[in-house]
């Protein structure tokens, strides 16, 4: 497994796992990242990242991107 961090503008990843703590696991899913969902990297500029989510683009920075697992 690879961090989302590391993916590239234009991939298509499916998510396998998030880290973190529970608090941290909380809010992501609640902004749709969640294990099996799939996520598209619009843009990536130093390890942070604007993703499409669902019908939604969201920012990370990259500390939260190391978090997603691909």
């Amino acid at each position: 497994m690879m961090p989302l961090a590391m993916a590239k503008t234009g991939e298509t990843v499916t998510i396998r796992k998030i880290t973190g703590r529970d608090d941290v696991r909380q809010h992501l899913a609640e902004l749709g990242f969640v294990v099996d969902s799939q996520v598209t990297v619009v843009s990536e500029i130093a390890g942070n990242l604007i993703l499409q989510v669902k019908d939604s683009r969201i920012a990370l920075n990259k500390a939260m991107a190391t978090r997603i697992m691909f």
